[in-house]
């Protein structure tokens, strides 16, 4: 069974309040319900079956659905709404007649019947007044029930959304920390990056100067070769050497008792270009050394005999 209390104000008497206690079965107010209104010191019952409900709904030319929703609305809302108004006949009402209650709605200045519904006087008002107020505290005691499990709710909500709140906080600090140190690490890896780097490059320069230094000297081996060449061939003998070469030969001869002046042979020789001392020494003409080493042991024959004859 389901239970609903509310306030109404009749629209000829809007400064007075009645107690309005509908109790229906099932989901809706479609299978009928019941109605108690009081005015606290008179009570009057009545009931409204299915069938006047499909019978009304037929009547406005509605939809049963739309009909019941808009006879809940009327009926069972907790808050007064100007969208519907009440009208209670006769009036005022006596504790001894039946009245009847008409609910209509308001729609753009304009009022339609919903329903209306008979009202038997109750023989104890006092008795229906009572269960007004019990349902009526009852339901404020399930409010403030419920109002409590919402608070209890509320302060776990609020706990859980602190705890969430310093959990991201902490996060957070943990985050920009990583974020600072892995952006530290990646200075230190590009700076030893741009170290090696340098010091490659470095090392290329060096050694790219050490190959054109390399290539620059075997050029002027090169080119140092190809003159002491060309003095080899100018150092050739000639017919005026080789008869100064027998003029020497027969000047100190053992015939000639001539006093050696010198020992070794003086003749000039033309040098254009002076190589490297190992380069001169490699090209010497092999010839010319096997003649000075023969007229140094002419000589040396010569003077033994001089000195035999003294």
């Amino acid at each position: 069974m389901n239970t609903s209390v509310r306030e109404i104000h009749l629209s000829s008497q809007a400064d007075f309040s009645y107690f309005l206690r509908v109790d229906w079965e099932g989901r809706g107010l479609g299978f009928g319900f019941k109605l108690l209104l009081t005015d606290g010191h008179k009570a009057w019952r009545g009931k409204v079956s299915e069938a006047v409900v499909n019978e009304e709904a037929e009547e406005l030319e509605m939809a049963k659905e739309k009909y019941i929703q808009d006879l809940q609305e009327a009926l069972t809302e907790p808050e007064p709404s100007a969208s519907y108004c009440f009208t209670l006949k006769p009036h005022p009402p006596t504790s001894s007649r039946t009245v009847t209650l008409t609910y209509e709605k308001m729609q753009k200045d304009i009022s339609f019947k919903l329903g209306s519904v008979s009202l038997d006087a109750v023989k104890e008002p006092a008795e229906a007044v009572r269960e007004v107020l019990i349902h009526t505290l009852q339901q404020g005691n399930e409010l403030q029930q419920h109002n409590h499990k919402l608070k209890e709710e509320n302060q776990r909500l609020m706990q859980e959304h602190q705890n969430i709140t310093e959990n991201l906080k902490h996060y957070a600090e943990s985050i920009e920390t990583l974020k600072a140190e892995l952006y530290s690490r990646f200075v230190l890896l590009l700076n030893e990056k741009k170290t090696k780097i340098r010091s490659l490059q470095e090392s290329v320069t060096k050694l790219q100067e050490t190959r054109c230094r390399k290539n620059k000297d075997c050029a002027k081996l090169d080119r140092t070769a190809g003159h002491n060449s060309e003095d080899d061939e100018y150092e050739g003998s000639t017919d005026e050497e080789l008869k100064e070469e027998q003029s020497a030969e027969t000047s100190h001869s053992p015939l000639n008792l001539r006093d050696i002046t010198d020992v070794a042979p003086c003749r000039k020789r033309r040098f254009r270009h002076l190589g490297p001392p190992e380069l001169a020494v490699k090209k010497q003409n092999p010839e010319k050394k096997n003649g000075y080493e023969c007229m140094f042991h002419v000589v040396l024959n010569a003077a033994r005999l001089c000195l035999c004859s003294c």
